[in-house]
């Protein structure tokens, strides 16, 4: 049987990995928003005219 402590001792440790993956994948997603993408087309934008 597993005491209070040791428990205790476990979750704070799963926590804590838990913790840990979900800031990994939030720099992971912040770094991949602000790399340009090489592969991606270059928009170019045209000035609107008015309709006659």
């Amino acid at each position: 049987m597993i005491s209070n402590s040791e428990m205790t001792r476990i979750r704070r440790q799963m926590q804590r990995r838990i913790h840990d993956v979900v800031a990994e994948r939030r720099r992971a997603r912040l770094l991949e928003a602000h790399t340009p993408d090489p592969t991606a087309q270059p928009t170019t934008t045209q000035p609107l005219t008015p309709a006659p």
